[in-house]
């Protein structure tokens, strides 16, 4: 009984930590909204509170991930006391001492064979990164527009999808998709620091944001950057996502504010993080001018050879791993349609998921080839699976038929152990008694519905 009612005193805990950020939240979005120029100057004691602090390990501790400079991984903070870890942090922010460390930099693979650079703080960096975002971005909430829509709170991938989809039934086919050149690199410290002093003028959360744009980057054990460093702030920080999204409100508001040659000629702009497209009728050359003015401005470039403007009813375009394609009906009536699906990229990414997991695991039971593959195949489907937008059936049947294919080979290499499932269909028997999920079949709302 002692560990039971423990345990629902900490989950009570839990949920009322949860419960007061929330609270403080809707506060301060409440005034940002109210008042635009309003600027925030009593913050910084509420990142070191003790329930921000446990509300910022646990949502730290969900997204997982590994360790940092420091080597220490959450295990190793859950064997020497949660509590002790954040009082320490506490400490540090009370009496000014807390210096974050430098960011790991790893490589992640892309598809095009080249690698995308990724930087990890330790664990304590990101705990406190997590409570400054916490604190500061419902200020910021207020102000960024509806055509943003990465890395918002309650707002998603499917949204922006969504959005580019009504523009194009309302005539909108003229499409200028964009591709910011390192965006995230790029960024420059002192026009970053300007706008967010806009509305913070707490100088000791201006202080953190600043540490944490200068840190060292750790490469191959050598650190770089440092103090001297001015752009860039690093992806896989926790609040990176949040000051790249600061930063770009600019462009969103030059697009959307009335009067502007954009709203002149109908111009519509959707953001999902760095990625954005321009959409109207017919885009003319001026708002093409005012486009490279506002980056030149903000010391941004685009990628020339990833932007191209492209007339949507005569050619397809790929958007977050969408393709966007104005379709022929399929029962061969006179009528076309906007049809949006999987692009071939990102089957081709979801198929390597799988074989590279094949490959790894070769001698593993078969309900748990199932398992993890269930999450791959879940997780894909469930990203495209957009109400009403988006179809992506025929994408779920050629992976199906991948699927089929890739596992018979898989269990061909094993059949010299005599593996069974060889000779009786691996893709079946996996479906009918291990559970693996058929794409062709599987609907995330049916799934919803029947839990």
């Amino acid at each position: 009984m002692g560990n039971l009612e423990s345990n629902q005193r900490h989950n009570k805990s839990l949920l009322s930590d949860v419960m007061r950020v929330q609270d403080f939240q809707r506060k301060i979005y409440r005034k940002a909204k109210q008042e635009k120029e309003f600027r925030f100057y009593a913050l910084y004691d509420k990142v070191r509170i003790a329930y921000f602090l446990r509300e910022a390990y646990k949502r730290c501790k969900a997204n997982k991930g590994t360790a940092g400079v420091d080597g220490i991984h959450f295990k190793d903070i859950e064997k020497s006391g949660v509590e002790v870890f954040l009082l320490e942090i506490s400490q540090e922010l009370e009496t000014k001492t807390y210096k974050p460390q430098a960011v790991l930099r790893v490589e992640i693979p892309k598809a095009n064979g080249k690698t995308r650079p990724l930087g990890i703080p330790t664990i304590k960096d990101r705990v406190v990164q997590m409570a400054t975002k916490m604190v500061i971005e419902p200020i910021f909430e207020a102000d960024f527009e509806d055509s943003s829509h990465g890395f918002r709170p309650r707002r998603s991938a499917s949204d922006a999808v969504s959005e580019i989809k009504q523009n194009l039934k309302a005539g909108k086919s003229d499409v200028f998709d964009a591709d910011l050149s390192a965006y995230f690199d790029t960024i420059p410290h002192k026009e970053l620091m300007f706008l967010i002093a806009q509305r913070v003028s707490d100088k000791h959360v201006l202080h953190l944001i600043k540490m944490w744009l200068k840190a060292p980057v750790m490469i191959k054990g050598r650190p770089t950057g440092g103090k001297k460093n001015k752009v860039g702030t690093p992806q896989g920080g926790v609040i990176s996502p949040l000051l790249a999204n600061i930063y770009l409100h600019l462009l969103d508001k030059s697009v959307n504010r009335m009067k502007s040659i954009f709203q002149m000629n109908g111009v519509k702009i959707v953001r999902y993080a760095d990625d954005f497209v321009l959409m109207a009728s017919k885009i003319p050359q001026q708002c093409y001018v005012r486009l490279y003015e506002i980056l030149d401005r903000m010391k941004l470039q685009l990628n020339t050879d990833k932007s191209k403007r492209v007339d949507a009813q005569s050619q397809s375009f790929d958007f977050l791993g969408f393709s966007f394609r104005y379709s022929d009906d399929l029962k061969g009536r006179p009528i076309k349609y906007w049809n949006v699906e999987p692009s071939n990229k990102s089957l081709n990414k979801v198929r390597a998921k799988v074989s590279d997991y094949l490959q790894k695991n070769g001698h593993k039971p078969p309900y748990i080839v199932a398992r993890d593959l269930n999450a791959v195949i879940r997780g894909w489907i469930n990203y495209f699976s957009v109400d009403k937008v988006s179809y992506p059936n025929k994408a779920k049947r050629k992976l199906r038929y991948y699927l089929c294919d890739r596992l018979q080979r898989y269990y061909k290499r094993k059949s010299q152990r005599k593996c069974k499932l060889y000779n009786r269909g691996a893709f079946g028997v996996l479906v009918q008694k291990y559970g693996l999920i058929d794409p062709s079949k599987y609907s995330p709302r049916l799934t919803l519905a029947n839990a």
